[in-house]
């Protein structure tokens, strides 16, 4: 690895090996994957418990049954969001993590085991009040870890884990029964305790602690032995002293410049990824690959989108820390736009006339890839990333569970409501509509998104009380 040469005036604290920071980011960002292999579970086990030679229960669940054993996911994690910033505080990042990983692998027992329906709500609700405090707790530990040179890239991680947790469940569900997709599933959070086990707690936290030889072991750890840290950490204990003696409340937090701007910046970014239309586009990828001509059934549908996702988020984590946030963001709202008002009109064509759309049936498969790719470019990843650096270090954990609690409302919102939406607009009303909202997003991020990429913590919390 590259040595680079510490910086005072950029407030970049660099090392001589950064493999330590992305082998802790790796092992909180299994949390993610964990995450990714719940959310897509249903996909591929509701179609089992569904058919009645294929259920392990004595009857088949009923289409009502199924809507709930997926949506009580989002329930769940709307009450595990709400204290996981509180309990970071108190007992930790990492222990919060690892505390976490327990209902994650007794949820997965007990889909194994469950005979009775009621039993299978319990699990997927407790499953997902350790999704909502992951989301919350696992962006905040990357972020107090990174260094800023690389805490854009090691951020977009959290989303890149849980994109390849989404398509490994996907690839495992076409391949084994009821039994052993939940059996393999529940390896996930194994491996992330096991591995987040032996990796350091953050040196924000432990000096917040009074915990400052812990703090310097944890930062030798990260930023290497051979690098002298003591003005790394000397920065660290300034801020967390400041936040101490200012320490954050919901006042505060409504009332303080900088604190405004970075919760309004947050909230929006959740809010445009999930009225963006990327579960529109991703509940009807399958028809739309059969209506562009292709024998694809729905699963190899779903591993086109799955792998198109995995590939580009990746490629965001490359990006991130040298284009910038703001960049990203444009272009990924931007080109979504067009593929969402493209689909739009193709499904108005298919409406009046379905023969005037025949000789363009490679259109709508081109929209659904490139918007995929987008979305995985920007708005996929980086409202997780940004969650994680644009707080205060006085006010994180009270602002980011508030920022997952909004993405989970809206992910429960928008989940019960597709159906509704799809009545009353129609396909190509309700992808117009996608598309308008979208364009909101693409005026938000140039107007009030600010560019973080290369600014210190104290850096940005400057430019946002400016």
């Amino acid at each position: 690895m590259e040595k680079e040469t510490l910086s005072i005036e950029n407030d970049d604290f660099v090392t001589g090996s950064k493999l330590n920071q992305y082998l802790a980011t790796l092992a909180a960002a299994f949390g993610a994957f964990t995450v990714g292999t719940i959310l897509s579970w249903s996909s591929s086990a509701l179609p089992m418990l569904q058919n009645s030679t294929t259920t392990p229960f004595d009857e088949p669940i009923t289409e009502s049954e199924g809507m709930w054993v997926g949506s009580l996911v989002a329930i769940g994690a709307l009450i595990g969001a709400f204290p996981a910033g509180y309990l970071a505080d108190k007992i930790g990042r990492k222990n919060l993590q690892l505390t976490l990983s327990v209902p994650f692998i007794i949820s997965w027992i007990i889909i194994i085991l469950s005979k009775q329906i009621e039993l299978l709500y319990f699990a997927r609700l407790l499953a997902g009040v350790a999704v909502g405090g992951i989301c919350v707790v696992a962006p905040l530990y990357i972020g107090e870890i990174a260094e800023t040179s690389i805490r854009g890239g090691l951020g977009s991680y959290f989303q890149l884990l849980l994109t390849i947790g989404i398509l490994f469940s996907y690839l495992i569900g076409a391949l084994v029964n009821y039994v052993w997709l939940g059996g393999i599933s529940c390896i996930a959070p194994v491996i992330f305790l096991i591995a987040l086990f032996f990796m350091p707690e953050t040196p924000f936290y432990l000096i917040s602690k009074n915990k400052k030889n812990l703090a310097e072991k944890s930062l030798k750890w990260l930023r290497g032995n051979l690098v002298n840290v003591e003005l790394e950490l000397n920065k660290i204990e300034v801020e967390v002293t400041e936040a101490a003696q200012n320490k954050g409340t919901f006042k505060d937090l409504i009332s303080k410049k900088s604190n405004v701007n970075a919760l309004v910046i947050s909230l929006g970014l959740m809010l445009f990824q999930q009225l963006c239309g990327i579960n529109a586009v991703i509940f009807y990828a399958a028809e739309i690959f059969r209506i562009a001509g292709t024998d694809l059934d729905p699963f190899v549908c779903a591993i086109i989108v799955g792998v198109s996702q995995v590939v580009f988020t990746y490629g965001a984590t490359l990006l991130v820390d040298r284009t910038g946030r703001k960049i990203l963001l444009l272009l990924s709202s931007g080109v979504m736009i067009v593929c969402l008002f493209v689909l739009g009109i193709y499904f108005q064509l298919k409406e009046n006339d379905e023969s005037s759309v025949k000789s363009i049936g490679w259109l709508p498969l081109l929209s659904v890839n490139v918007f995929v790719i987008c979305f995985s470019l920007g708005f996929g990843p980086l409202p997780w990333m940004m969650m994680g650096e644009l707080f205060s270090t006085s006010i994180k954990e009270m602002a980011s569970a508030m920022a997952v609690v909004m993405n989970w409302v809206l992910v429960f919102a928008v989940t019960k409501t597709f159906s509704d939406l799809l009545s009353a607009l129609g396909k190509s009303g309700a992808f117009w509509l996608f598309g308008g909202i979208s364009c909101i997003g693409f005026l938000f991020v140039c107007f009030v998104v600010k560019e973080t990429k290369g600014k210190s913590f104290g850096d940005i919390q400057k430019m946002l009380g400016g």
